[in-house]
């Protein structure tokens, strides 16, 4: 069935950024972009209006052969910028708001599948093996850097475009109806969006739980100004019962280096390290601040882990 212009610019206006147009044309690697990034970011999509009348003749079979005169495709800065953009995108998305997953991991796999995913839009795709093997090794010779996930999106990008072609002509049956792309589109895009929402879901939780202290605090606050006016004349000594640390959670959380929210276990694995990096027995060189940040890391530990929290 032939592909009308007219639709494709409909489609455009009405569902461009989720890539109904892109599905229209059967431009299924296009349309999950699209969907995964908000149509490029949004600005990809706007430049879309002008491209449409080339991608409608391609669909109908009109400028397959035009772009097809060299064995290899041109080099096209507007994709390896996609791919690099994509592929710092997948991977800041997995380091920041996937902190419980293995970095070595699940790092040079997003960003590879980022790069991989740019390198297959429209008639053109490139070696995934090739891709990959660089994004784990960059990322394991880079792990542990704040610019881990920009130099492996640098390396797999490059080595795409090395190895860029044209995908082999189509052979068999027509393509399948657009019908047939909706649900598993839909499904890796429900995927994605779950992954971020855990991490919004869980910084809420916290927010949530600090609540009903922050309310107790308010309501026995008399009670706390009489106890330290008391303790200010030397009637009473030590600390009040009611009394907890002043300090917030998420600064807690700083001290431990974990995110808001983490679990217990999270927690205790990075205490431990913590309180091995900073023990005064390591840090004779220094051994003022070991002692301040080991009483640090204690007196934070035992407010998160502790049973109030």
């Amino acid at each position: 069935m032939a592909k009308r212009l007219l639709v494709a610019y409909g489609l455009w206006a009405l569902g461009g950024p989720l890539g109904l147009h892109q599905l229209y044309l059967g431009r299924a690697s296009h349309a999950l972009l699209w969907l995964l990034t908000l149509g490029g970011f949004g600005a990809a999509w706007l430049g879309d209006f002008w491209l449409l009348p080339g991608w409608v003749a391609d669909a109908n079979g009109q400028g397959a052969s035009r772009e097809r005169r060299g064995a290899v495709p041109a080099l096209s800065p507007l994709r390896l910028a996609g791919q690099l953009a994509v592929g710092l995108y997948f991977g800041l998305v997995v380091v920041l708001e996937l902190p419980w997953l293995p970095t070595l991991l699940a790092q040079p796999l997003a960003v590879g599948l980022g790069v991989l995913l740019v390198a297959s839009v429209g008639n053109q795709t490139t070696e995934a093996p090739s891709t990959l093997a660089v994004a784990f090794l960059v990322s394991f010779l880079c792990q542990g850097r704040l610019l881990a996930p920009l130099a492996t999106s640098v390396a797999a990008s490059s080595v795409a475009q090395w190895h860029r072609r044209y995908k082999p002509p189509r052979q068999g049956p027509p393509p399948a109806p657009l019908a047939t792309w909706l649900c598993p589109l839909a499904l890796v895009w429900l995927l994605f969006a779950t992954l971020l929402a855990v991490r919004v879901a869980t910084g809420l939780l916290g927010t949530l739980l600090a609540l009903p202290r922050a309310a107790l605090r308010f309501l026995l606050l008399p009670f706390r100004a009489i106890w330290l006016l008391a303790e200010g004349l030397g009637l009473t000594g030590g600390s009040w019962a009611g009394e907890a640390h002043d300090i917030p959670v998420p600064a807690l959380c700083q001290v431990l280096g974990v995110p808001v929210g983490s679990s217990a276990a999270a927690i205790h694995r990075s205490y431990r390290e913590q309180l091995k990096l900073w023990h005064p027995d390591h840090n004779r060189h220094r051994p003022e601040e070991a002692q301040k940040r080991f009483l640090e890391l204690q007196e934070a530990y035992e407010e998160l882990a502790g049973p109030r929290r």
